[in-house]
């Protein structure tokens, strides 16, 4: 099983930016020391959501002249944001920079914010999102002896006539990982033989039976679709190991008690932070004519149980057993949620190192690199 770092944490002011950029940094730095498999990076604009992610592959780029193990992610990626030439390019030129260790997750979008920045129809994001990606693959298996490539969706256009340069580092470009909230999405991953990113959009039922259900859902219509396909067996292969789930907010404490005290002072700053994002996501959806968001209770147990993963080294071991049983490869984990302030570093580092030091190694076998003796 392996585990990843998710590099988030809010600026709550432009003062903010370069001091949160350069924690998130020493934060990847802190996650390739302690044995983690990968850093992921989202992609998301105007909020303070993480500074750097304006240009996540910028930033990939700069943690790859420092970084020499880990796998760089993208969670995701908004492509209808993306060129289609611009996205293939910058994949190929990230795969070579990396030697290969990219992941690039790929979604539709979230907010009418991000998409009126760009000029881009909130209504359309789903097709337009397709489009880029059929596109990109086109482009991808273009060779320089090809006709011309020639496009016009309606919102991009172009002519491409010789080649994508750089080539991608192996044979086949980096391996696309679909967000999969639809059997189709699943399903698509699965006959691609990419890894998928199956989150919990809704919550584990209370007292169930299966408290997995929305993962295990989603989870079996694509490993039963990847198992069917005919992939090679290395390719299978992969694509288990780096089938993703996520939380956004993890926190690791000596005791259960502990970590959910301290997991109500992190969940309180972060809904103070998307409370004033509120503000702005109701100007953008005027803009936008649509109406998606409501102001979640992020101390809600719906809202816990969703997206936290928290308690003592032995809680958070017990619950993860859960996933690798189901066969879930590849765990994501948000250390740095909400707004980074000194204290909320502190409990993030706290929660990161117990996590490496008493949790990762129930499930590998691997040393861990600089972790406490």
């Amino acid at each position: 099983m392996r585990f990843s770092v998710f590099l988030v944490g809010r600026s709550t002011a432009p003062e903010h930016d370069r001091e949160v950029i350069q924690a998130l940094t020493e934060h990847a730095r802190e996650a390739e020391q302690l044995g983690f498999d990968a850093v992921f990076m989202p992609d998301h604009h105007f909020t303070g959501y993480a500074p750097m992610s304006s240009d996540p592959f910028v930033y990939a780029a700069y943690l790859a002249g420092q970084l020499t193990r880990v796998t760089f992610g993208m969670s995701v990626t908004t492509v209808p944001l993306h060129h289609p030439v611009r996205f293939a390019e910058r994949i190929n030129l990230l795969d070579q920079l990396t030697d290969g260790r990219l992941l690039v997750g790929i979604g539709s979008g979230t907010t009418p914010e991000e998409m009126i920045g760009f000029g881009v129809n909130y209504k359309e994001t789903g097709r337009i999102a397709q489009e880029n990606l059929d596109i990109a693959e086109q482009l991808w298996q273009k060779a320089i002896g090809d006709d011309p490539i020639t496009f016009d969706t309606g919102h991009y256009k172009g002519a491409l006539v010789q080649r994508i340069v750089p080539r991608p580092y192996r044979e086949r470009h980096a391996p696309l990982m679909s967000v999969a909230l639809r059997e189709s999405s699943a399903l698509r991953a699965a006959q691609s033989g990419y890894p998928a990113f199956i989150p919990a959009f809704t919550p584990p039922k209370i007292g169930g039976t299966e408290p997995l259900s929305h993962v295990t859902k989603y989870f079996r219509v694509y490993r039963d679709a990847l198992l069917a396909a005919g992939h090679p067996q290395d390719v299978v292969d992969h694509a288990l190991s780096w089938t993703t789930h996520t939380y956004q907010c993890v926190h690791v404490a000596e005791t259960d008690e502990q970590a959910r005290e301290e997991l109500e002072v992190i969940l309180r700053g972060y809904q103070s932070a998307i409370d004033r994002e509120m503000v702005f996501n109701k100007r953008a959806e005027e803009i936008s004519d649509v109406t998606i968001h409501s102001t979640p209770d992020a101390l809600s147990d719906d809202w816990i149980g969703t997206w936290c993963l928290y308690g003592s080294p032995e809680t958070v071991t017990a619950h993860l057993r859960e996933y690798q049983d189901l066969g879930i490869g590849n765990v994501l984990l948000g250390f740095t949620t909400g707004p980074l302030t000194p204290e909320r570093r502190r409990l993030g580092d706290q929660a990161m190192r117990l996590f490496a030091e008493r949790v990762m190694p129930h499930f590998t076998e691997r040393a861990l690199v600089g972790a406490a003796p």
